[in-house]
């Protein structure tokens, strides 16, 4: 009698979905196994019997590496304390995530705000988002940005949105003075560029939150609403540079 090996992603999938979405499967397939004893070398020789026939087999094998090394990278396998170096357990988050494959969109907005944010933005906002209040984190990373250009421009409070950033980033023109935070050294479609994205900002993403109910469901966009938080957060502090730094 044969014994049949069963691959723990078919041939067909690993020959043609990238190596994230070949890692999922391997993943789903990983959790429902003894996840606290799992061994690269063990599924590899598995699959081994199991593609055996593939004239591509080589190729199939080197797919599953390359979608344990991904797994691995992202800490959704991790070692086990209670084994040898050679084995590995589905992680906490990987349990989650092979519960609920549509929950690969949190968890790769997640890994894009993994690296270190403007300090204004590693508290509500960066709380918010981890709970899953898309909405409070976006709102409030925008307000973060509109208070720090209200703060370095030195405007009234009174101006709020669109109209701040307008004022405070004024392009100068013919002999004009501009705003407080334009860049005077800068050509003049550079100056009402940045005043076009400072204004645009909070147009898009901070004042439709103020008025209404915005329905934030998509956890990447916002993740990328933060992002571009971050980047104006620090084009208002090489705004503040120049401020500080006399005219030759």
């Amino acid at each position: 009698m044969n014994m049949r090996y069963i691959p723990p992603v078919p041939a067909e999938q690993i020959r043609q979905l990238p190596t994230r979405d070949v890692a999922l499967f391997l993943l789903q397939h990983l959790a429902t196994s003894n996840s606290r004893q799992l061994q690269f070398i063990g599924m590899i020789s598995s699959a081994r019997q199991a593609f055996q026939t593939e004239p591509d087999e080589e190729a199939l094998l080197d797919g599953l590496a390359d979608a344990w090394t991904w797994l691995e990278s992202r800490a959704l396998l991790s070692r086990d304390p209670t084994q040898s170096d050679a084995f590995r357990r589905v992680s906490r988050e990987g349990m989650e995530l092979a519960k609920d494959p549509a929950g690969i969109s949190r968890f790769e907005a997640r890994e894009r705000l993994s690296g270190p944010l403007h300090p204004v933005l590693e508290g509500t906002v960066r709380t918010n988002f981890n709970l899953g209040d898309y909405e409070t984190a976006s709102f409030a990373a925008m307000k973060a940005v509109e208070v720090a250009v209200r703060d370095a421009s030195g405007l009234d409070d009174s101006l709020v949105g669109v109209k701040l950033m307008r004022a405070a980033f004024q392009p100068h023109q013919n002999g004009k003075a501009g705003g407080p935070l334009s860049d005077a050294g800068a050509e003049g479609g550079e100056q009402e560029a940045a005043s076009a994205l400072f204004a645009g900002a909070m147009g898009a993403y901070k004042n439709p939150s103020s008025h209404r109910t915005v329905n934030f469901d998509d956890p990447l966009e916002a993740a990328e609403i933060i992002q571009f938080a971050d980047l104006l957060l620090r084009q208002v502090e090489r705004a503040k540079r120049r401020q500080a730094t006399p005219a030759p």
